[in-house]
C-alpha cells in the first residue's frame, strides 16, 4: 500500500470510517421502519436500542476498541431517552441535532482561533503532531478542509431543524439518513483530496 493510501485510511477512520457509520445510521434505519410498520414509539425506540446493543456486542467480540463499540451504543440511548421522554418520534433526533451544532461550532470556532480541528485530529497520526502550525501551506490545507465539515454540520441543522419543527418523522428520518452516509463519505474524501495537496510537515521541515 503506497504512503498516500495509507494516510488517506488514517483520514478516513479517524474522522469515523465505515463502522462509526454503521453504528450510527443501522439503529436509526431500524427505529423508522419499525414506527412506520408499528406506529409504535416504544417498539420504535426498542428496536433501535437492541440492535444497537447487538452491533456493541459484535465489536466486542471482533476485539475492536472499547470506544467504537461503545460509542454508537451510548448516542442511541441518548435519542431513545429524547423521544422516550417526550413522547414524540421527531425527538429521537433533537440529538443528532444539537451534535452538528456542537461540532460545526466547534469546527468554526478551530478555524477562527487559528487551529482548525482537523490538524489536532490528523497531525498527530500522519506523524507530524503539531508542526503544522509552523508551517504556512499545512496549515492552510488543514483550515480548508474544516471549512468543509463546518459547512456540512451547518448545513444538516439549516435543512433538518425545519423539518423538525413540522413534526413530520418520515420526512426527517429519510432526510437525516440522505444527509448522514453521502455526505460524511463526501466530506471525508474531500477532506482528504484537499490535505493531499500540501507536502507533509515531516517532510518539509524535517
Amino acid at each position: 500500500m503506497s504512503e498516500h493510501n495509507a494516510d488517506r485510511d488514517k483520514v478516513m477512520a479517524a474522522l469515523g470510517g465505515k463502522k462509526g457509520l454503521i453504528d450510527s445510521g443501522l439503529p436509526s434505519i431500524v427505529f423508522l421502519i419499525v414506527f412506520n410498520v408499528e406506529h409504535n414509539l416504544r417498539n420504535a425506540i426498542m428496536g433501535a436500542v437492541i440492535l444497537s446493543c447487538v452491533l456493541a456486542i459484535v465489536r466486542l467480540a471482533m476485539k475492536d476498541t472499547v470506544q467504537h463499540a461503545l460509542s454508537g451504543l451510548f448516542g442511541v440511548l441518548i435519542c431513545a431517552y429524547f423521544a422516550h421522554k417526550s413522547g414524540h418520534a421527531t425527538d429521537f433526533y433533537i440529538p443528532k441535532l444539537l451534535t452538528n451544532l456542537a461540532y460545526g461550532s466547534a469546527y468554526l470556532i478551530g478555524n477562527i482561533v487559528g487551529w482548525p480541528l482537523l490538524g489536532l485530529v490528523l497531525g498527530p497520526l500522519l506523524g507530524e503532531n503539531f508542526l503544522w502550525r509552523n508551517d504556512p501551506a499545512r496549515k492552510r490545507v488543514y483550515t480548508r478542509a474544516s471549512w468543509i465539515w463546518v459547512a456540512l454540520f451547518f448545513l444538516r441543522i439549516i435543512v433538518q431543524y425545519p423539518i423538525y419543527k413540522s413534526g413530520n418523522v418520515n420526512l426527517l428520518g429519510t432526510v437525516n439518513l440522505a444527509m448522514g452516509y453521502p455526505l460524511f463519505i463526501a466530506a471525508a474524501y474531500l477532506s482528504w483530496l484537499v490535505i493531499k495537496t500540501a507536502p507533509p510537515v515531516h517532510k518539509t521541515l524535517g
